[in-house]
């Protein structure tokens, strides 16, 4: 039995302390310069961004001229027989007539209802409105790679306690071979020990596990070679001064979902208004210069050859008086989507609000949590301390010692957990107010 507990740590420990290399270090700072430089989802974001920029150009509004231009050429070879008027007869065979022809005309709208004007501004807002949801990707992309980071920085502080608590067992199973080889106690410590060190080696190796898989999420988002390895950085600073009011304020001024949905409000009453150009004249205007040749070889022809040049302008007006129903009706539609975004940005309203309350009592909360587990920790931290002196004079038994180093452990464990949370409980809550992109973190 001895040596069946003891190969096993032996194999173990191999394991853990081999191909260990220094990591770099990867700060908050970089990773976020990498995300923003590197995600995929905010290109895409940003692309989408670009075509509604292009969309509200000034190439896309309707008030640029059209220039058209028209060229042909036409060959007519036909047999013709004709009478003069002396009584005489003509015949002509395969007589030839080549045309030809060129013209540019210019066409512009000097007024269209006012349609292309609320449309050109309707693309300006659809652009501000692309610029708020790359922010909200940045934004959701940023709470998504602090929360993946901050897990990789948990697993991190967890891996070094584990550490620790691994070389405290194996502390303790050489004081216990010593005490067994002296007769000071039984075997049975010593397979204790063995027991203890075969779990805290699990436990470190089921760590470090996870944490390689949290890093391959990390190069994930930060789309970068999965196998990338690097370090968190674990230090945690809190923004202080943060208050309710003021948190609800920020919101209600600065919640990318509000500002979207506002620019939603003020696409469609532009819309509404483009629509109602319909019931309006258009008035065009037209310029043509166009040229023309023709050529005849038939003997019976008046013109041999005929060129003629020139220039052409006209002014039209066009107004639909009735169209069956359709400008009507969908003027009545866009006042229905009017409508809905109105009730749309009430919903909004209503969720922010709601939001910003439960981030604010979760990041208070988590704040208590952390306090009450760090006040923890240093207790276990002085339960551990006068357990081991004890236990080095005899005092304690092996299994009260064991208990105590777990309690440290888990009191080590949860403290690391309560930290995180009460940052990514912040994060949350600034990202909610519309100041996560300015704090530093």
């Amino acid at each position: 039995m001895k040596s069946t507990f003891f190969t096993l740590p032996l194999f173990l420990l191999i394991i853990i302390t081999s191909g260990k290399a220094q990591e770099p270090m990867l700060s908050k700072e970089e990773a976020i310069e990498l995300v923003l430089e590197n995600n995929l989802g905010i290109k895409v974001a940003q692309n989408t961004q670009r075509i509604d920029e292009n969309n509200a150009s000034i190439l896309n509004s309707g008030y640029l001229p059209t220039v058209t231009g028209i060229a042909g050429g036409n060959i007519d070879r036909q047999n013709t027989e004709g009478q003069l008027a002396s009584g005489d007869s003509r015949r002509a065979n395969g007589a030839e007539t080549r045309r030809y022809n060129a013209s540019v005309s210019v066409n512009y709208t000097l007024f269209d209802g006012l349609g292309r004007y609320y449309n050109y501004k309707s693309f300006k807002e659809r652009s501000q409105q692309s610029e708020l949801e790359v922010r909200q990707t940045i934004e959701t992309t940023i709470l998504q790679l602090f929360t993946v980071y901050y897990e990789a920085a948990r697993l991190t502080e967890n891996t070094r306690n584990l550490e620790q608590a691994l070389e405290i067992s194996k502390d303790r199973l050489k004081r216990a071979e010593y005490q067994f080889e002296y007769g000071q106690n039984t075997g049975l410590d010593v397979l204790n020990a063995e027991v203890d060190i075969n779990t805290d080696s699990i436990n470190l190796l089921n760590s470090r596990q996870q944490l390689r898989n949290t890093m391959r999420d990390l190069n994930l988002i930060l789309n970068r070679e999965l196998s990338e390895v690097f370090v968190a950085d674990t230090t945690v600073r809190f923004v202080s001064g943060l208050q309710m009011e003021n948190m609800q304020g920020e919101a209600k001024e600065n919640n990318v979902r509000l500002k979207i949905a506002e620019k939603g409000m003020d696409i469609n009453r532009l819309n509404i208004k483009a629509a109602r150009s319909a019931f309006l004249p258009t008035i065009g205007l037209t310029g043509t210069y166009g040229w023309n040749e023709s050529t005849n070889n038939n003997p019976l022809a008046f013109l041999i050859q005929n060129t003629a040049s020139g220039l052409t302008g006209s002014v039209n007006l066009t107004w639909n008086l009735f169209d069956g129903g359709t400008a009507i009706t969908g003027v009545k539609n866009v006042k229905i989507g009017y409508e809905n975004q109105e009730i749309l940005m009430e919903q909004v309203e209503q969720e922010v609000e709601r939001d910003i309350r439960n981030a604010w009592d979760s990041y208070t909360n988590a704040l208590y949590v952390l306090e009450v587990q760090e006040k923890n920790l240093q207790t276990n931290q002085n339960n551990f301390n006068r357990t081991d002196e004890r236990y080095k004079l005899g005092q304690v038994t092996s299994i009260e010692f064991r208990q105590a180093q777990l309690n440290l452990l888990n009191a080590e464990l949860a403290q690391s957990q309560a930290k995180y949370n009460a940052k990514l409980a912040e994060l949350q809550m600034l990202q909610i107010s519309g100041q996560l992109l300015n704090v530093d973190f």
